[in-house]
């Protein structure tokens, strides 16, 4: 990778996509000189570990003062639309994985396998794309470029770790007192339970009736496969899972298709792992998934209810490509581009 070592910070580096970035940093040997964790104010000076070593957790103000060249936020939306301008003005360039400016016209919602190419040294700011969009966009793109997408229909069943640290526990309170027969108070990350149960629901109802998850998978796709034409339609669902992300993908082309092409595309594309062996009942899951940063893509077979119509599996670890690793990608395309300073 090119480039020069950095400062680096972390923002929200306490939490679960956090503390992902810290682990994947160390394992792409980002060329980090220092790390500049920070956190919420309850939170600053805390030490986290980085390569064997300590650092002291910081607040915001002391992170902008500290110059970093790159910070990785993963705060929520809030502290994003509050704090990344601040850091922008700053000179530093902040890849961001809330949900506060991927639409903005203005800031790019990049996939680097997809679309780094759109960035520049002006972008101060850059949007990380939400964890369902991502994966899917990796296994599409390339049947994109050679069929054509008419319409996506995507039904989603994503893991706890996407709602973060609170749900992780409920899951593992109510499991555990199914498991004993007890009734051990626990933290409600869910309305509902979510051991032995499936909700149909990631984050708040709009008024069309879809919920605001399902949506950024319609309006993101579009943008970074820089095609408003591709029509989506998702239903976006909670299980009980830690693994990573499934999706059930259909997808309608403008051309026909031939199947062995099409895994032959998938198979060809960075980022993207075939399995897809029937006569051993191997296809994508979530547990084997876990802690990897591919998008793994399999039950790949043609839609016989209508023309020009694949069905895919896809799956993969959502605190890692579909979080973590897609933003210190982003900072590796900057950095070996000469775009961060």
């Amino acid at each position: 990778m090119g480039g020069n070592k950095m400062k680096v910070a972390v923002v929200g580096a306490t939490g679960l996509v956090g503390t992902k970035m810290l682990q994947v940093l160390a394992e792409r040997n980002f060329p980090v000189t220092e790390l500049v964790p920070v956190a919420s104010e309850k939170s600053v000076g805390k030490e986290v570990e980085f390569k064997g070593k300590k650092y002291k957790v910081v607040s915001m103000s002391d992170a902008i003062a500290a110059k970093p060249a790159v910070a990785l936020f993963s705060a929520g939306g809030g502290t994003s639309l509050e704090w990344a301008p601040k850091f922008a003005e700053a000179g530093i360039t902040v890849v961001d994985n809330s949900s506060a400016w991927r639409m903005d016209p203005a800031k790019p919602l990049v996939v680097p396998e997809i679309n780094a190419d759109v960035l520049t040294a002006a972008d101060k700011i850059i949007a990380n794309p939400n964890c369902s969009t991502i994966q899917m966009v990796v296994a599409l793109n390339p049947l994109h470029k050679k069929y054509g997408i008419k319409r996506v229909v995507v039904s989603t069943y994503q893991s706890v770790t996407g709602t973060g640290v609170k749900a992780v526990d409920q899951l593992r309170g109510e499991r555990v007192n199914e498991v004993k027969g007890e009734h051990t108070a626990y933290p409600m990350a869910y309305k509902y339970p979510i051991d032995l149960n499936v909700i149909p629901q990631i984050d708040v109802f709009l008024d069309n009736g879809y919920t605001k998850e399902e949506m950024k998978m319609v309006n993101e796709t579009c943008k970074i496969m820089r095609d408003d034409t591709i029509r989506v339609t998702a239903t976006t669902v909670r299980i009980p899972v830690m693994g990573g992300h499934s999706e059930a993908v259909n997808v309608e082309f403008a051309r026909d298709f031939d199947l062995a092409e099409v895994k032959a595309l998938l198979q060809a594309s960075p980022g993207v792992l075939v399995v897809d062996d029937l006569a051993n009942q191997q296809y994508p899951m979530p547990k084997d998934a876990h802690e990897k940063d591919e998008v793994f893509v399999g039950r790949l077979r043609r839609d016989e209810s209508q023309p020009n119509t694949l069905n895919l599996w896809v799956v993969s670890d959502n605190l890692r490509k579909g979080a973590a690793t897609n933003a210190v990608q982003i900072a590796e395309y900057l950095n070996a581009k000469g775009l961060l300073g």
